[in-house]
């Protein structure tokens, strides 16, 4: 936006310059400039949030300094241990942001993740010819499934709401300036949600170095709907019952 205005200005500039160095000479008038296009407007919020900082609540941080403070505030919706053992120490808000902006996209950057990644590495069974995504690997998220199942939704939302102003800045800064992060935030959700449902064992295919689903159907899916499938049935089924309360809890607010 900014670069398409300033070539604007710069035309603008040498035409009055170019028309000031020419002599004066007889000529039919010009013709009524064309009308200008009207200004595209921002999209309608769909999801509005409604603020939800006391009275005597301190100022928030700047979104580089809110690590800490975000952190004392998720303390009480988080155990301890699962905040220290699942969040990464630093630029929480923006990874959470850039985090939730690839869930319904074909990939989420791994260096961007909120969460530490599961203990050990990928688990396939069967043999070479035939390998399988089962229970081995399902075993890798039962930690994080069980985080996920303590924490306190209603907490967690009230540090959200009170932090939102921080996220709705990192969402602009990825380039939407228009856009409302939890308009977002729901849409990755209902991505989520919509992860069908495989029980094991799934098929998968070896077609380089990395693992990929046999069925190309799954295979198509969006990043964050892959991940529930990789995390296995019993495992998704927490993180769904979590997410349904989330959205209703985030989708609840009056304009």
């Amino acid at each position: 936006m900014l670069g398409v205005a300033a070539v604007v200005a710069v035309a603008a500039a040498s035409t009055w310059y170019y028309l000031r160095q020419r002599p004066v000479v007889d000529a039919a008038p010009p013709p009524p400039p064309a009308a200008e296009a009207p200004a595209a407007s921002a999209p309608a919020i769909e999801h509005p949030l409604a603020a939800a900082a006391p009275a005597d609540a301190p100022p928030l941080p700047s979104l580089g300094d809110s690590d800490g403070p975000l952190r004392e505030a998720l303390a009480g919706a988080v155990d301890a241990t699962d905040l220290s053992r699942f969040l990464v120490p630093e630029g929480l808000i923006r990874r959470v942001v850039v985090t939730i902006d690839n869930l319904p996209r074909s990939k989420v950057p791994v260096d961007k993740r909120p969460l530490a990644g599961v203990s050990g590495p990928f688990v396939a069974e069967g043999d070479e010819a035939h390998p399988v995504l089962g229970a081995l690997n399902f075993a890798r998220y039962e930690p994080l499934a069980s985080a996920v199942a303590r924490l306190d939704v209603g907490r967690v939302v009230a540090v959200y709401r009170r932090f939102y102003p921080l996220f709705q800045s990192a969402y602009q800064d990825l380039g939407y300036p228009h856009g409302y992060f939890n308009d977002r935030l729901v849409a990755a959700i209902d991505s989520l949600l919509a992860a069908p449902e495989r029980e094991a064992p799934i098929a998968l295919a070896r077609p380089n170095v990395m693992y990929t689903f046999a069925d190309p159907q799954l295979e198509a899916l969006p990043a964050g709907q892959k991940l529930m499938l990789r995390m296995g049935p019993q495992n998704a089924a927490v993180i769904k019952a979590k997410l349904k309360d989330l959205r209703a809890a985030v989708t609840a607010a009056k304009p």
